[in-house]
């Protein structure tokens, strides 16, 4: 299939939980666009960052329908999505499942659009990738972090 946007994502967190953040780089196949984004939250898991900045750049996309490659180096996202987990735990209600908050929003947008994932090694000197974990970790140390409101109130249930 032939992509018309590539999205690059990584995640983040100082602890785990901890501060965390997420990367994105966007490119769109052909031209010289690119756009970034990042965002970092005081509580959070490195799990929920790789898996919100999948969210996110998807959900930057303007056009339903558009072809997607997005690039990751979390095993977490990619083998749930291309191995069909997500899909069976969706019909099982998310049950026993981390972060359905996150596996639920990436559901409505992932179907969207024709998206496609490839996984890459972390730390090893993919360049979009590199950045994304650039902006992933300067995201997590900025002052004034976002609050992850699903994740801090279902953290202080177990305290």
């Amino acid at each position: 299939m032939q992509h018309t946007v590539q999205i690059y994502t990584d995640g983040a967190a100082k602890g785990n939980p901890g501060p965390g953040g997420y990367g994105v780089v966007m490119e769109l196949t052909g031209s010289n666009y690119r756009k970034e984004f990042y965002e970092g939250f005081r509580r959070t898991t490195n799990n929920r960052m790789e898996l919100l900045a999948v969210i996110v750049g998807l959900e930057k996309l303007k056009n339903p329908g558009t072809t997607v490659l997005v690039t990751s180096d979390s095993k977490y996202v990619v083998d749930a999505v291309t191995k069909g987990w997500v899909f069976n735990w969706e019909k099982k209600g998310f049950k026993d499942k981390k972060n359905p908050d996150l596996w639920k929003r990436f559901l409505k947008i992932y179907r969207q659009h024709k998206v496609d994932f490839k996984w890459v090694k972390g730390h090893n000197n993919h360049p979009q990738n590199e950045r994304c974990d650039q902006l992933a970790v300067m995201a997590a140390t900025q002052p004034n972090l976002h609050v992850d409101e699903y994740y801090e109130q279902e953290d202080s249930k177990l305290l």
